[in-house]
């Protein structure tokens, strides 16, 4: 099958053209002539699919095919992400693939000024990608008005509900008209997803096209045991006897990523750390860095991680477990995305050989492990409790409080909330996520680049 077959227009196929894809992946192969056809769809998907371009592609050959007449340009098109990374990675798709057609984006997203993206919306535009919180915090200003939306997008629905967005989620819909097509992906289908799916989507298209427990075969997996305290150690003689040059590392909590990245760059290893508790600006600097090999070696929480796309990542390596264990997919699918080939290290020490345990029940497979001559573990060491991690708060419920409350959103204690500019992961008021680096401008991640002669599937 190729793009040329899905039914998009010809300016759309040229923008994937100037790409070098040339063929759909399955997710873009299922959902985009559903779209195209105006129905409300349900669809899982892992990242490093091609999810975005899934969606993307048709809501901008629906929104050109019928341009508003309308003097002031009103919003037509949301797409909701639980990230500012997320935001900005879409944001990209949707200037990259709308080269052509004359259509009008924003992006909005916190930790940044809110003023230019007041000033970028009045000017209208026909799609806004956004976190929740700051795109209420928006409308309450005045500066949006979602009364005429036609298509409604929400991106990793299940990290959205995680990281306690559904309240927002919920004013949002109110805000909606009636009458518009939805359309909500989500790595895992949860009862908590299926209820929000319920009450959102008319007689949906059903799309999965990979178990939730799937891992890419792309990706090599491999364990090494190793004691707690020589993790870092390890990682360093690793990176630096096989000299890698590019490696995404996975710590479990915001302190635990600046002080593996501060105790690597101590080794002699360029290092640098991204999470929630960095400034937008220093989280783009960040990852700019990373992407032009400036550090070799980015260090992130999960939250940060979200909607990271990295050209032809080679190496992810957990330095932490993560304590769900569909964050381990979600992981390791950084790497070998749209072709390429990846590895993927866990570091596990005997607290976490419980949660080892979890991740290869998930993927139905017990993953290779490999003992590194000189770091044998001691085995009179006893396993210590782990103190964070979303499985030590009481279920998915209490989860999502403990997070709302630490980040000042709604559920927390039924406060009311502020607004407020703050430096959270991706939602706005109170969480410190949602306003745009420009609103429009290019402020997110590159796009992927590989070389033109290979084979290429949109992200």
């Amino acid at each position: 099958m190729s793009f040329q077959s899905l039914g998009l227009s010809a300016e759309l196929l040229r923008a994937v053209s100037e790409q070098n894809y040339t063929q759909p992946t399955p997710v873009q192969s299922q959902a985009i002539p559903v779209i195209l056809e105006g129905r409300d769809i349900m669809a899982g998907a892992q990242t490093g699919t091609g999810k975005t371009a899934g969606f993307t592609l048709p809501l901008l050959h629906r929104l050109s095919a019928q341009m508003s007449t309308k003097k002031h340009r009103p919003v037509r098109a949301l797409i909701l992400t639980p990230t500012r990374e997320l935001a900005a990675q879409v944001s990209d798709s949707v200037r990259t693939y709308g080269k052509y057609v004359p259509l009008k984006s924003a992006v909005v997203f916190g930790g940044v000024n809110i003023n230019p993206q007041i000033d970028k919306l009045r000017r209208g535009v026909d799609i806004v990608v956004a976190t929740p919180g700051r795109l209420l915090d928006l409308v309450n200003q005045g500066a949006l008005d979602l009364s005429q939306i036609e298509i409604l997008v929400l991106d990793e629905a299940d990290r959205m509900l995680d990281m306690g967005f559904l309240p927002d989620i919920r004013r949002v819909l109110a805000l909606l008209p009636a009458q518009r097509q939805n359309m909500l992906f989500s790595a895992t289908f949860s009862n908590e997803i299926k209820k929000l799916a319920g009450g959102l989507l008319n007689s949906p298209a059903l799309i999965e096209v990979e178990r939730r427990s799937a891992a890419a075969e792309s990706v090599a997996q491999t364990v090494i045991p190793v004691d707690r305290q020589r993790k870092s150690e390890l990682l360093s003689h690793m990176i630096g006897a096989k000299n890698w040059k590019q490696v995404l590392v996975f710590t479990r909590t915001k302190h635990g990523a600046n002080r593996l990245s501060e105790q690597l760059t101590r080794d002699g290893l360029s290092a640098t750390a991204i999470h929630g508790n960095k400034t937008q600006a220093a989280r783009m600097r960040a990852l700019a860095d990373f992407k032009k090999g400036k550090a070799r070696i980015l260090v992130a929480t999960d939250i940060a991680a979200r909607g990271l796309d990295i050209d032809q990542l080679p190496h992810v390596v957990n330095f932490d477990l993560p304590n769900v264990p569909e964050d381990y997919v979600h992981r390791i699918g950084r790497t070998g995305r749209a072709g390429n080939e990846g590895k993927a290290i866990s570091l596990v020490c005997v607290d976490e050989h419980h949660l080892l345990r979890s991740i290869e029940n998930l993927l139905k497979r017990e993953i290779p492990k490999v003992v590194i001559p000189s770091y044998e573990p001691d085995p009179s060491i006893k396993a210590e409790p782990i103190p964070n991690g979303r499985n030590n708060r009481g279920g998915k419920q209490a989860q999502r409080a403990g997070y709302a409350k630490r980040h000042g959103q709604p559920g927390a204690g039924g406060g009311q909330r502020k607004s407020s500019q703050g430096q959270g992961p991706g939602g706005g008021r109170g969480r410190g996520g949602s306003g745009s680096a420009g609103a429009g401008n290019s402020s997110g991640p590159s796009r992927r680049r590989s070389s033109p002669q290979r084979r290429r599937q949109p992200a």
